[in-house]
């Protein structure tokens, strides 16, 4: 086994990156592309320095493949992206302080409101179905409102 393994060069290193390449293709999440980028690096590596031996070139590969890693969920990290619209998986914050018109009687302080093209429900205080309300805040999917008397 030590024979084998002292006769790796960068061709070693750049084949063990394309076949990383290719897993990472094949499988969910970014950890093989690091590995790979690691490796390749490690060929070019072995590629100026000959002399290294494949013991102080495995240890290469690992710390740069330690360093590839740290830096691309650093850099590169699913969903830690902002985004431009605060509101976009909070659908009710957008009704905060818009006026509607009740539905149904507010009764033991819940009632619906007609939104778009949805019914929610609303707590608040005992109002009759058609009075105005505006919507003070979210609570979940249940619209805290307060009446208004005109619009």
């Amino acid at each position: 086994m030590e024979g084998f393994l002292a006769t790796l060069d960068h061709w070693n290193w750049w084949i063990l990156a394309l076949l990383l390449f290719v897993v990472e293709l094949a499988m969910p999440g970014v950890i093989f592309l690091w590995l790979a980028i690691a490796a390749a690096l490690t060929g070019f590596l072995v590629l100026l320095i000959p002399s290294v031996g494949w013991q102080m070139s495995f240890i290469i590969f690992a710390i740069l493949s330690v360093i590839a890693i740290y830096i691309g969920r650093k850099v590169w990290t699913p969903g830690n992206t902002p985004s431009d619209d605060s509101k976009l998986n909070k659908r009710a914050d957008q009704y905060i302080g818009r006026t509607f018109t009740l539905d149904t009687a507010m009764e033991n302080g819940r009632g619906r409101l007609h939104v778009g093209d949805g019914s929610w429900l609303a707590e608040g205080p005992d109002l009759p179905a058609g009075a105005h309300v505006k919507v003070v805040s979210v609570d979940g999917s249940v619209l805290k409102v307060e009446h208004v008397q005109s619009l």
